[in-house]
């Protein structure tokens, strides 16, 4: 049985950094380095990126594993990516939109600094003991190989942590019998993550769609009649949550917990560095 406090520090590790791991989907970088590759501009760069350390899987594995974007958009783009860009080289390039954009966005200070080091440290530690069975997404990233640059290093330490709870994150979204876009409707009605109007448009759902998986969940009595969670809807996101905490903290076991407490603080300083610099669209996240 894990300790209760480790638990807990396995959802605020994540909470601290996720932003400095998701600042590549969304930075002007990744558009440039992406197109100047090969790829088509757009969404195409987001799901080759993500997708490539499990090599040139189709539209289902992508789907399966990404879990709440609407299959019609990732068969949109996947598998033709595969026809332009070889995986090796999408992986290349999402490595420079990391570097290119750690660096506009904290700035050389940070990126040299003994603070940055050390977390990347922490954050090595633990990215190392994740084990890789039943986390199809995870296991493609730690097969790769770690960058040599401390800032990098970090990039990809956070990036297998988010991944790996990630996988855990949709065996417990399977076991609460959501569907991607039902996980994506109840999530958003929590008041955190993405805003209704951004959640739709970058997983692609229809009015009709999202309606319908509205409807759905109302039968079940999980979502009030004004789109809000009842009791049963918040209980069952706060087991979630908490299935999803427990489900990645083993990497935690035995890490001191005022290193992780130092952690989660500097992992807040950096993602309100990077959120003060412009890192996100306005109006894409609830909080």
């Amino acid at each position: 049985m894990i300790d209760s406090d480790v638990i807990a520090s396995a959802g605020r590790v994540h909470r601290a950094t996720n932003m400095l791991h998701s600042m590549v989907y969304f930075v002007p970088e990744g558009d440039e380095e992406y197109v100047a590759a090969g790829l088509r501009p757009g969404r195409m760069g987001y799901f080759a990126s993500r997708s490539a350390p499990m090599g040139a899987v189709g539209p289902e594995v992508v789907t399966a594993t990404f879990y709440n974007f609407n299959p019609e958009l990732v068969a949109r783009h996947i598998p033709r990516a595969w026809t332009l860009v070889a995986p090796e080289q999408v992986l290349e390039a999402r490595l420079r939109v990391a570097d290119r954009a750690l660096r506009r966005l904290l700035g050389e200070e940070v990126i040299a600094s003994r603070e940055l080091a050390q977390a990347t440290e922490l954050l090595t530690h633990a990215a190392l003991r994740c084990e890789v069975e039943g986390r199809a997404l995870f296991a493609g990233h730690s097969g790769l190989a770690w960058p040599t640059a401390t800032h990098l290093r970090f990039w990809h330490a956070v990036t297998l942590l988010r991944e790996y709870r990630g996988d855990g994150h949709i065996v417990a979204l399977v076991q609460a019998q959501l569907s991607g876009v039902e996980a994506l409707v109840t999530h958003t009605a929590t008041g955190r993550g993405f805003r209704v109007p951004a959640a739709k448009a970058l997983r692609m759902w229809s009015d009709e769609q999202w309606g319908a998986a509205q409807e759905g969940l109302r039968a079940r009595g999980l979502l009030a009649p004004d789109g809000t969670l009842t009791a049963t809807g918040t209980a069952l996101r706060e087991r979630i949550e908490r299935q999803t905490d427990e489900l990645a903290a083993k990497p935690w076991e035995g890490v001191d917990l005022e290193a992780i407490d130092a952690l989660v603080d500097y992992g807040k300083s950096l993602s309100r560095r990077i959120v003060a610099a412009g890192a996100f669209p306005d109006e894409v996240f609830a909080n």
